[in-house]
């Protein structure tokens, strides 16, 4: 699945990530993952070729439970229907927990900043609300 120049122009982070695997023995698998500004793209081989996985950062609810080791930093990717989804990175590199951390930060905070515009806009809109809101006014 080929990423179009919008979404690549958003990319946050790409590279490897190992994801525990959700059947009985749990292996951890080596994934490719692309963090854009809207979501976590998980992809089974490094060129991207077949469909990946996409998590929407809006359908997270945090990043949780981060451990080091001496060779890993794993972490959990808690979803809003409270899905548990085990990662881990290698200790080395600049790891993934605290990008997607930030990147789900950025994402709430615009959501904020939508929600609160589109409420003034819409309390803006109708002529009667201003009025009842200085009638109640002490």
């Amino acid at each position: 699945m080929k990423m179009s120049a919008a979404e690549l122009s958003q990319v946050l982070k790409e590279g490897e990530l190992e994801k525990r695997s959700d059947n009985l023995l749990q292996f951890w698998k080596r994934k490719t993952c692309v963090l854009t500004t809207d979501s976590l793209n998980i992809y089974a081989d490094t060129q991207k070729r077949n469909r990946g996985k996409e998590l929407k950062l809006q359908s997270i609810k945090k990043v949780d439970c981060v451990e080091r080791t001496g060779k890993f930093v794993y972490f959990t990717i808690v979803t809003t229907d409270n899905k548990e989804i085990d990662f881990r990175c290698s200790g080395e590199e600049n790891c993934w927990n605290a990008v997607i951390t930030m990147a789900l930060i950025e994402y709430q905070n615009r959501k904020a900043i939508q929600d609160f515009k589109t409420r003034q806009d819409n309390e803006s809109a109708s002529p009667g609300q201003q009025e009842r809101r200085m009638a109640r006014a002490p």
